[in-house]
């Protein structure tokens, strides 16, 4: 095993609320820290745990493809692995959530024979849940990035709540945008018509990332999704709009099986 180790955690969503006593302690204990966190004010935070507290926030440049961008952090954190030292990457929420940088930076690590692993924080998806009230237990729930919706043939279950992540995007292909415009939400709403109707309620929902903040939780009507107000962080909620149809012949035979346990 070599000499130099990465582990990535999660911050987790709002300041100093969400991250782990476990995670913590990794960033305290590191020899060198990179973070990636969604405000300037989260990563002061995170640079009073460590003396060694490097940004990865000015790899983005518009017009590049943050594919490029990605490699590039991968690339500036194995450096720091392969000279030996004990690295910890602090990622805005779940490491593991929407983030191709920990999981790539891990994979790579593993195969060139560091330890490498991951330590879980709190998503947006663990704050929706909490902030709506809403239990994935109870309709069913499926999850899709926006675009990739846009891009695949998908069958939707409308009788389960819908999310789509990151429809502030959705449509681009380039991954060089940090925003497509309403042209591109009419196609996305276009899409969805097949399964609801136009006057379908949906929820656009931020989570918090400061205490004193209030979660955004907008409902509008489909129809108007593509003139509204949205960025990365914004998720759309589409609550179910029909009702679940009964298996009656996995009833039938669960019946079956109960009568002859009586």
């Amino acid at each position: 095993m070599q000499k130099g180790s990465l582990v990535c955690v999660g911050t987790g969503m709002t300041l100093g609320s969400h991250i782990s006593p476990l995670s913590r302690s990794y960033i305290e204990q590191a020899d060198v820290v990179f973070v990636l966190v969604a405000d300037g004010t989260t990563e002061l935070w995170i640079q009073s745990m460590n003396a060694d507290v490097r940004s990865l926030q000015p790899y983005y440049c518009e017009g590049q493809s943050r594919m490029i961008t990605y490699q590039q952090m991968v690339a500036a954190i194995l450096a720091e692995v392969h000279a030996g030292k004990k690295v910890c990457g602090a990622f805005y929420g779940h490491p593991g959530v929407f983030a191709w940088v920990p999981h790539q930076a891990i994979k790579e690590a593993v195969a060139a024979g560091y330890r490498a692993h991951m330590e879980p924080g709190i998503s947006a998806e663990d704050c929706l849940y909490a902030d709506l009230g809403l239990d994935p237990g109870t309709y069913g729930c499926q999850h899709y990035e926006a675009s990739n919706l846009m891009f695949y043939q998908r069958t939707i279950d409308t009788a389960a709540y819908l999310i789509l992540w990151q429809p502030g995007v959705a449509g681009d292909k380039s991954l060089a945008k940090f925003s497509t415009g309403s042209a591109y939400r009419e196609v996305l709403v276009e899409l969805l018509s097949q399964w609801y109707p136009l006057d379908h309620q949906v929820i656009l929902y931020e989570a918090v990332t400061l205490p004193i903040q209030q979660p955004r939780i907008e409902p509008i009507a489909l129809s108007d999704l593509p003139k509204a107000q949205m960025d990365l962080k914004t998720t759309l909620v589409i609550p179910p709009a029909t009702v679940a149809k009964a298996n009656r012949v996995i009833l039938d035979q669960l019946n079956i099986l109960a009568a002859q346990e009586n």
